[in-house]
Order: structure tokens, then sequence, then C-alpha cells
């Protein structure tokens, strides 16, 4: 039998709650700093397990901490709440009810989970020590993390050690994958903006066409990683949707946009 057998069998009869409460979450998806909703499940189910619940941490932050025996050590676990500004067309009937708004990055199972393993947690209090439990907001890079930082967070919940998890497509389910040092990117943000001169399709020769240099542009830097980079080192050069003048994304065809802004990252 599996040394974990008793969380197995404790997971199986929770398991339709987790599964309720992930579809609830995927279904009312909340973007960077407007988890309000989110937050507000979060505290209330930590509360209801007897967790001293605060909110507000980084604005719409939770921190959940649980006490139990005499050590001294104290843990931290993470997850993120926000969703993307992405529109959903997946059919699940448990598909988002705010438009343009859908938990496409999984955060809705990184909360689930961590409320799982807080429910388990207060359940059999098999530790020694300080549960610091952490729900994250704006995790998609409007800088969520720094903004709990900035309000004291591991000051007033410190941690001997602090881990956090990512779903990873691909992976088999009940698997984990773990290796010494970074396991997953950062990204670095640029916007790139090209002037030029916009003018008539029927006289293209009196203008000066910025999508052509951004088109050029985009090509050139793909070879950065293919050529610039050691081999042995892993990044990732990722363009995003090039827009015209007050951020729309196509242009008429009898002009030439002025202003193409070529949003992007570097990943490393």
């Amino acid at each position: 039998m599996s040394p974990h057998q008793h969380i197995l069998d404790w997971l199986s009869d929770v398991a339709s709650d987790l599964h309720a409460v992930r579809q609830d979450i995927h279904a009312h998806p909340e973007l960077g700093f407007e988890e309000n909703r989110t937050s507000a499940l979060v505290a209330q189910s930590l509360r209801s397990w007897g967790y001293e619940v605060h909110t507000g941490i980084g604005q719409t932050g939770v921190v959940g901490v649980l006490r139990n025996g005499s050590g001294a050590r104290k843990l931290g676990i993470r997850a993120d709440m926000d969703a993307l500004p992405i529109i959903e067309n997946t059919g699940a009937s448990y598909s988002s009810q705010h438009a343009g708004c859908m938990h496409a990055c999984g955060h809705d199972g990184h909360t689930t989970m961590l409320l799982g393993a807080a429910r388990y947690l207060a359940a059999t209090r098999q530790f020694d020590g300080t549960l610091n439990l952490i729900f994250q907001p704006a995790e998609e890079g409007q800088g969520g993390a720094e903004a709990m930082l900035a309000d004291g967070l591991l000051e007033r919940f410190p941690c001997d050690a602090l881990f956090g998890m990512h779903n990873m497509p691909g992976l088999p389910a009940g698997h984990l994958g773990l290796r010494v040092g970074p396991m997953m990117a950062s990204q670095d943000l640029l916007t790139v903006t090209l002037e030029g001169v916009g003018g008539h399709g029927s006289m293209p020769h009196l203008t000066v066409d910025p999508l052509v240099a951004a088109a050029s542009m985009v090509m050139a830097l793909q070879t950065v990683v293919a050529r610039n980079i050691n081999a042995q080192e892993a990044a990732v050069d990722c363009r995003c949707v090039a827009s015209g003048p007050g951020g729309q994304r196509d242009s008429p065809t009898s002009t030439v946009a002025s202003e193409p802004a070529c949003p992007g990252c570097e990943r490393a």
C-alpha cells in the first residue's frame, strides 16, 4: 500500500467538493487586482476550517495562517488567483460567465489545489509549526507578488521555506515535475514603436510603411535565440500582435499605419 494512501482516500471523499469549487471559480474569472469574488470565496473557506485569515494584502491577496503544536518552523505555500482577458469558447458547462475573461492559465485549478491542501491540513493537523497559505492576485504581468511583498508579506508571515506549483499540460495526471534550480520561465516585457509616414494605398512610394519594417523586425528577432543564446541555455522569443494607431489591430487597406506597436516578451 502506498504510504500516501490515506491522503488519496481523504481526497476521494472530498473530490466532488473540490471539483465544484474549481468549476465555480472557472465560471467567475477575475482579472488581476479584481479578484474580489475569488478572494472572498478563499477567505470564507479558510475561516470555516479554522484558519486565521488576513485579506487585502497586495490589494486582493489573502493569507491563511494555521498553527499546530509547539514547533518553530514556518512553511509557506502559494497559489495564484487571477484570470486572463481571453474569450472562452470551450463549450464547457462551467464556461466563463464574464465576457472577455477566462481562466486559460489554470489559476482556478491552482486556487482549488491550495484550498484542498488547506482543508486536508486543517482536518488532519499532521504538522508541527505554522502554515502560511498565500493566495496571490495579479500574477499575469501586473505585479501581484510585488504588491504583496510591498505590504510586508514576508515580514508579517515569515517562512523558512516557501513552495508553489503550476499545472503543466502534457505531464500525466498524478505526476510532479521537479528539478534543481529554475523550473519555469521569467519574462521581460518590451514594446517597440515604429514611426512611418501614412498615405494613400494608390501611392505607396510616397509613404514610409512601418508594417514592412515591423515584419522584417519580427523575423530578425527570431534569430536572437537561434544565433545569440548559448544552446545549453533556455530562452524563448515571443512576438505578439501588432497594433496600429489608437490600438487598432487592423488598418484600412487604403492607408498605412503611422505608428504600429509590436509588444512582446523575452523569456529565459
